[in-house]
């Protein structure tokens, strides 16, 4: 996989922005966007714009990492 991050527009704590990650395969084909919030995390599958993905509490991710 290849990660980047697409807009860096925070300081020492996550802005009201949050900070995006572009996410493709290692073929280099564009996969989504994954954007981290102060309350959320966003997955954009494919060509999405922010606000169009799937959403889901920062607490809600933490329990489905800790329970993998």
């Amino acid at each position: 996989m290849q990660v980047r991050i697409k807009n860096l527009k925070v300081g020492m704590e996550l802005g009201n922005e949050g900070v995006e990650f572009e996410i493709r395969n290692n073929q280099g084909k564009h996969l989504g966007d994954l954007r981290l919030g102060k309350a959320t995390v966003e997955w954009c599958r494919g060509r999405t714009r922010k606000g169009g993905g799937k959403r889901i509490a920062i607490e809600r991710l933490i329990d489905l990492i800790e329970k993998a």
